[in-house]
């Protein structure tokens, strides 16, 4: 049961559909002529052995070739001479030249195609093999995010960024911005509003691509000794922007710079959550950016509100599977006085069950407590921040240095972040033979 996705007079599209139709080939061919015919098969619920597609066609990325395989269906390119592509690292199993033959179309179904009567038990291997696998390839760089809402977590993050910058070197760090109302290009009196975030996304689509490719999409920041990627130009950008396709984009921007510091949303509600699939991917970039993260950097202020928010934002993070020693809450704007101080870092550890609650208040720290939230981290107010951000000229070094030397303790504590690998889930004799049958009479 073959499934086909070409332009209707592509020529090898009809001659497949003949030797189909003559039994000259021994599938069953459906065609396709749009990306979403495709899911809606696949969707259907009825059992397909691979995809035969152009591989001239727009809707070839690595999005579609991840959803076929989890499906159980291998994808097959025929090949096109206009269009050249690392097939293999999007996931295509075989390629057929633009004039293949029956017995070389029936030769590539053989050795990659699955059978029907085998299938589900070659979906379940397949699901259970990737997941042993799932931490197999680790990128290179440390990853940092800065999560928060209103209280100077664009600004923070830009202090990471220029003081990991002091530490490793010019072109060595990159800052990103991955919040939904991305505000960096602000910030940095960006004169130009691309390339940036959904260029790297799009070139991720359907090719592999180098880390020289990537520093180009990124801008350098003068006097402050790292890079800027520009995040979306819109809010509503983020519907443009393909799950699988921004994994990679992500995992490639760590490949190319040794540090990465994301100013990201804290919110991480997903379909397991709310019920809605469209909400787990407008949060997307904030789910890629923190599940990935070597240490998430938490702020507030010491407002009424803004603790509240800051206390919030960790509960969300933990029960979104942070590890809590990798949470570092700043206080930013802190106040000066000690005392007020030690009742701010009660506040946050009564309420999270950390380091803070027996009291102190000093500057914060990174111990954690038994097991608990790290004291926070106070950074105090700067004067006339908005004339140097608006001159462009480097940050003062009390907003930063503090910040990444608990940050980099974290790093050095924990090491980086490794994906969890499911167990099997055992299947009962006959259980899958049954589930077949069913199929079949249905």
């Amino acid at each position: 049961m073959v499934l086909g996705l070409a332009r209707p007079r592509t020529p090898w599209f009809s001659e497949v559909g003949r030797w189909a139709t003559s039994g000259s080939a021994p599938i069953e061919f459906i065609r396709c002529v749009s990306r979403e015919e495709v899911a809606a098969n696949l969707a259907s619920g009825r059992g397909y052995s691979a995809l035969l597609i152009d591989g001239a066609s727009l809707e070839l990325d690595r999005d579609l070739v991840e959803d076929l395989r989890q499906a159980g269906s291998p994808t097959i390119v025929v090949e096109d001479r206009s269009v050249s592509r690392d097939w293999p690292s999007l996931g295509v199993l075989a390629v057929l030249p633009a004039d293949f033959s029956r017995t070389d179309l029936v030769l590539a179904l053989d050795t990659h195609a699955t059978p029907l009567d085998g299938r589900a038990a070659t979906v379940a291997a397949r699901r259970v093999g990737d997941e042993a696998a799932g931490g197999a390839a680790e990128p290179a760089g440390r990853w940092i995010s800065v999560v928060g809402g209103g209280s100077g977590t664009s600004v923070l993050a830009m202090a990471l960024a220029q003081a990991f910058g002091d530490r490793e070197g010019d072109g060595r760090v990159v800052l990103t911005d991955l919040a939904l109302d991305a505000d960096q290009a602000m910030l940095h009196a960006a004169p130009d509003i691309v390339p940036g975030l959904s260029e790297l996304v799009e070139l991720h689509r359907a090719a592999r691509v180098s880390p020289e490719q990537i520093r180009e999409l990124t801008f350098t920041v003068d006097g402050r000794r790292y890079e800027l990627l520009l995040g979306l130009r819109r809010h509503r950008d983020w519907a443009a922007l393909r799950p699988r396709a921004t994994d990679a984009a992500l995992d490639g921007l760590s490949r190319a710079f040794p540090v990465v510091v994301a100013d990201c949303d804290g919110d991480v509600e997903g379909e397991a959550d709310c019920g809605s699939v469209d909400v787990e991917e407008r949060n997307g970039l904030a789910r890629a950016a923190l599940r990935r993260a070597d240490a998430v950097v938490v702020v507030g202020t010491a407002e009424l509100t803004g603790l509240h928010a800051l206390v919030r934002t960790m509960a969300r993070l933990r029960q979104f599977g942070i590890e809590t020693p990798r949470l570092i809450p700043v206080v930013n704007r802190a106040p000066r006085s000690a005392r007020a101080r030690a009742e701010v870092a009660r506040a946050v550890g009564s309420l999270t069950g950390g380091a803070g609650s027996g009291g102190g208040g000093g500057s914060g720290g990174s111990d954690t407590g038994g097991g608990g939230v790290a004291a926070p981290l106070f950074v105090p107010a700067v004067r006339r921040l908005d004339a140097v951000l608006r001159d462009g000229g480097r940050l003062p070094d009390q907003l930063g240095l503090r910040l990444a030397g608990a940050v980099a303790a974290v790093l050095d504590a924990l090491g980086p972040v490794r994906p969890g690998t499911a167990e099997p889930e055992p299947v009962r004799p006959g259980e899958l033979g049954a589930l077949l049958a069913q199929r079949a009479a249905s």
